[in-house]
């Protein structure tokens, strides 16, 4: 696999983002939006290209190209949609809803296997199954509820963020890396 395989993207615009949320954090001083306390309009240093390599690796995989660029070009995580994106490899606290989850992504193999879904998935909810796959797919942040963005890593929606409600609504497609982020990014 080679990372045409996930698709180009153009550079994001660090400096630009990065600006962006500064102005974000400011215009809510009283931290009012949705997970602002948890993130705190902060973002964590970006990361080197070796660091993103090693990951891809470790892993057997080529991260999406919109996702790559963010990491490499803007922040390995932290200000962002919901309760804020987590970093490519951070460790999550074992008591947080979220360590079961990134520790379930770090298995061997489980990066690399296709994402099995190309449409939405539905939940106990809808009248689903809760027992679903995600591999092929990472954690990258929590909605709250027990609800979480997954980026899908292999298979036909590399790059795409889904949303995933185990508890209710299943797995929802979504959009590429770049809009989700983008979309944040423009919200007032």
């Amino acid at each position: 696999m080679t990372s045409d395989d996930v698709g180009r993207s153009e550079p994001w615009d660090g400096a630009s983002v990065r600006a962006r949320v500064a102005t974000m954090g400011r215009e809510d001083p009283g931290r009012r939006r949705f997970g602002s306390p948890h993130h705190g309009y902060r973002l964590r240093p970006r990361l080197a290209e070796a660091t993103i390599r090693v990951f891809e690796q470790q892993h057997g995989v080529w991260l999406p190209a919109s996702y790559r660029s963010f990491l490499k070009d803007v922040a390995d995580g932290g200000a962002g949609p919901d309760y804020g994106l987590l970093g490519l490899a951070e460790e999550v606290d074992d008591e947080e809803a979220l360590h079961d989850l990134r520790e379930e992504g770090r298995r061997a193999g489980f990066l690399s296997t296709p994402f099995p879904h190309t449409g939405g998935w539905p939940g106990p909810g809808k009248g689903g199954d809760s027992a679903y796959s995600v591999e092929g797919s990472l954690v990258i942040g929590e909605c709250g509820c027990g609800t979480f963005h997954r980026l899908v890593i292999t298979g036909r929606n590399a790059g795409q963020v889904w949303l995933d409600d185990p508890d209710w609504g299943g797995l929802t497609p979504g959009p590429d890396f770049r809009d989700w982020y983008s979309a944040w990014l423009a919200t007032p």
